[in-house]
C-alpha cells in the first residue's frame, strides 16, 4: 500500500483533503442554512481521530490557526478607538471579572454535588468560566454587529476573560502533585513579571502610536502588496510578544490592530485582509475539532448536560444582571449575555493542563471537551438568532432593566426639540454616510440613526441630528419621530445569511407598518433577487449601490 501511505504522510495531500472535505459539509451546511462555523466545527471533528483521521502533521494545522487568530484579532483591534477604554472599559471590567467570580462559584457548587471531588470541581468550574473570544468575534462580524454597543461591550469582557485564563494558567502551572513547595520563580514573582513585561508594551506601543503609526503607514502603503505584508508581519509579530511576555497570541495580535486604528490606511488594510482572515480561520475550527476525542464521552453525559445548561443560560443570566445593575438595557444586556453562552477552546487547554501536572484525570477533559461540543453549536445558533430570540423572551427579562437605565440612555439623547424631519437615514456605514453627505447638500432636514455610538457622536459634531438605536429593536423603531417624514432610507449592513425572519430591514418594514408610517421607505441591497422580495414586503425603492453606481456610470459614458 505505498500509494496510500505517500498520501496518507504528505501535508500537502492532507491539506488537499481538508479544502475539499471543507467545501463539501461547507456547501451542505449553506443549502441547509446552517452557520458556516457549525460547519467547520464538523470538518474538524470529521477530520479528527474519532472519525477519519486524516489530521496527521498537527504543526501544520496549529501554524496556520495561530495565524488566523492573530490576523482576526488584528482587524478586530483595528476597528477599536483607543477612547473606547475609557467609555466602555468599566462595564467591560465589571462584568468580566462579575462573570468569572459567580460562574466559577456556581460551577464548584454544582461539581461537588455531581459528585466530583474538590480539586476536579475547581477545574471544571474555572473552565466554564471562559468563552471564545475567536468565535463571538466572528460571529459578531458576520452579523455585522462588532462595532454595536453590545458587540463593544462583548469584546471588553471577553479581553478581560482572556487575561483572567493567562493569570490561571500562569498560578496553576506553578504547582505540581507531588511537590509542595512553589515551582522555580514563585507564582506571584510570574505574575509581577507578565504585568511589568505588559506595561512596558503599552507605553512602547503609545510612542508608536504617538510618533511612528502615521508616517510609517503612509510610507507603506504606496504599494498595496507591501501594505498587506506589513499588516501581517505587524499581528504575527505583536502576537509573538504578546505570548513570549506571558499574555495571550490573541492580545497581542489585537494590540497590533489598535496601534494602527488612528491610521486613514486601516479600512484599506482590513479590505484586503478580511478573505485571508476567513481562509485562516478554518483551520483554527479544523484543529478545534481534531482535539475532541469522543472516545472521552461518553461516560460523562449526565454532568455534561446539567453544566452546559448552566453554560447556555446560567452565564447569559450572570452578565445581564451585571449589566442590568450598571445602567443598561435589558436588550443591550442580553445580546451581549448570549456571548458568553459557549466555552472557549482556552477552557480544553487549561483542562488538559491540569491532566499534565497530575491535578485533574482524563474523565475530566472529557466532560469539559463534551460541554464545548454541546454549548459551541447551540450558542452559535442562539447569537445568530438573537434578535428574535430576544423578542421572544422579552417578557421575563424586566427583572433585568432598571426603570431609568441611565448608562444607555446617554447615547440616546434626542436632537433638538420635537423638530420635523424630510428625511430619517437609519446607518452610517460607507453607503449611508454617502448618501447622508449627499442628502445634506440639498438643505433637507435629515435624521441620522445608527448603533455604533461613535458614528453617532462625530455626525453631531458635524451640525447634523443623530441618535443612537438598533433597527432590530422593536421598542426603538415605536420611538423613531416619524411625523412629516417623506422618507425612511434603511441602509443597514446586511446578514451573511442574506433575508432571515430577522433580517433589520424586514423587521424595520414590519414595524413602521404597525405604525401605519405615511411616507416611503427605501432600502438597500447587494443582491438583485431580493429586489421584488423587498418590494413584496413593502420597500417603495430598493437601492442596489454597485448595479445603481454602474448604471449612472454607463449614462455618463453615453453622454
Amino acid at each position: 500500500m505505498p500509494e496510500l501511505t505517500l498520501i496518507h504522510t504528505s501535508p500537502f495531500y492532507e491539506l488537499t483533503a481538508l479544502l475539499v472535505l471543507a467545501a463539501v459539509v461547507g456547501f451542505t451546511g449553506l443549502l441547509l442554512r446552517q452557520p458556516m462555523i457549525v460547519s467547520f466545527i464538523a470538518v474538524g471533528v470529521l477530520a479528527g481521530p474519532s472519525v477519519l483521521d486524516i489530521v496527521q502533521s498537527h504543526e501544520n494545522i496549529d501554524l496556520l490557526a495561530e495565524l488566523g487568530i492573530a490576523v482576526l484579532l488584528f482587524l478586530v483591534g483595528l476597528k477599536l478607538d483607543i477612547k473606547l477604554i475609557r467609555t466602555l472599559g468599566a462595564v467591560s471590567l465589571a462584568t468580566g471579572l462579575g462573570q468569572v467570580l459567580f460562574t466559577s462559584v456556581i460551577g464548584f457548587v454544582l461539581g461537588l454535588m455531581l459528585g466530583l471531588d474538590s480539586t476536579s470541581a475547581v477545574y471544571v468550574a474555572v473552565a466554564l468560566t471562559f468563552s471564545s473570544t475567536i468565535i463571538i468575534v466572528k460571529l459578531l462580524t458576520d452579523k455585522r454587529e462588532v462595532d454595536s454597543l453590545h458587540g463593544r461591550i462583548a469584546v471588553g469582557f471577553l479581553i478581560v476573560q482572556d487575561l483572567v485564563v493567562v493569570l490561571s494558567m500562569m498560578v496553576l502551572s506553578a504547582f505540581r502533585v507531588g511537590t509542595p513547595e512553589i515551582a522555580e520563580g514563585g507564582a506571584a514573582e510570574q505574575v509581577v513579571r507578565v504585568l511589568i513585561y505588559g506595561m512596558v508594551l503599552l507605553v512602547l506601543l503609545g510612542l508608536f502610536i504617538r510618533y511612528l503609526a502615521v508616517p510609517v503607514t503612509s510610507q507603506i502603503a504606496k504599494s498595496s502588496e507591501l501594505l498587506v505584508t506589513f499588516a501581517i508581519g505587524w499581528a504575527a509579530l505583536l502576537a509573538v510578544l504578546g505570548d513570549y511576555i506571558g499574555f495571550s497570541k490573541e492580545l497581542g495580535g489585537l494590540l497590533a490592530g489598535v496601534s494602527l486604528a488612528s491610521t486613514q490606511y486601516r479600512e484599506a488594510i482590513i479590505a484586503r485582509l478580511t478573505s485571508l482572515r476567513d481562509f485562516l480561520l478554518l483551520f483554527f475550527f479544523i484543529a478545534l475539532g481534531t482535539r475532541l476525542d469522543l472516545g472521552l464521552l461518553g461516560s460523562q453525559l449526565i454532568p455534561a448536560l446539567v453544566f452546559s445548561l448552566f453554560v447556555l443560560v446560567g452565564n447569559p443570566l450572570i452578565v445581564m444582571a451585571i449589566m442590568g445593575f450598571m445602567g443598561y438595557r435589558k436588550r443591550t444586556s442580553f445580546l451581549a449575555g448570549l456571548t458568553v453562552a459557549q466555552i472557549s477552546e482556552f477552557s480544553l487547554i487549561f483542562m488538559a493542563m491540569g491532566v499534565t501536572l497530575g491535578h485533574v484525570g482524563t474523565e475530566s477533559l472529557g466532560l469539559v471537551t463534551l460541554v464545548g461540543l454541546v454549548t459551541i453549536a447551540l450558542s452559535v445558533y442562539m447569537i445568530t438568532y438573537s434578535h428574535p430570540l430576544f423578542r421572544r423572551l422579552e417578557p421575563a427579562f424586566a427583572l433585568f432593566e432598571r426603570k431609568v437605565p441611565h448608562r444607555e440612555a446617554a447615547f440616546e439623547q434626542e436632537p433638538q426639540s420635537q423638530k420635523a424631519y424630510d428625511v430619517i437615514l437609519i446607518g452610517l456605514g460607507r453607503y449611508g454616510t454617502a448618501i447622508a453627505n449627499q442628502l445634506n447638500k440639498t438643505q433637507c432636514n435629515l435624521l441620522a440613526i445608527d448603533f455604533n455610538p461613535d458614528e453617532v457622536k462625530r455626525w453631531r459634531r458635524k451640525g447634523i441630528d443623530a441618535i443612537y438605536g438598533d433597527a432590530c429593536d422593536q421598542d426603538f423603531i415605536e420611538s423613531i419621530p416619524l411625523q412629516g417624514v417623506r422618507w425612511l432610507i434603511a441602509a443597514m449592513p446586511q446578514h451573511e445569511l442574506g433575508l432571515t425572519h430577522e433580517d433589520p430591514r424586514l423587521v424595520l418594514i414590519e414595524g413602521l407598518k404597525h405604525r401605519k408610517f405615511p411616507g416611503r421607505i427605501a432600502v438597500t441591497t447587494h443582491h438583485t433577487h431580493e429586489v421584488e422580495f423587498l418590494k413584496s414586503r413593502g420597500a417603495d425603492l430598493v437601492l442596489q449601490p454597485f448595479h445603481d453606481a454602474a448604471e449612472r456610470a454607463a449614462e455618463y459614458l453615453m453622454k
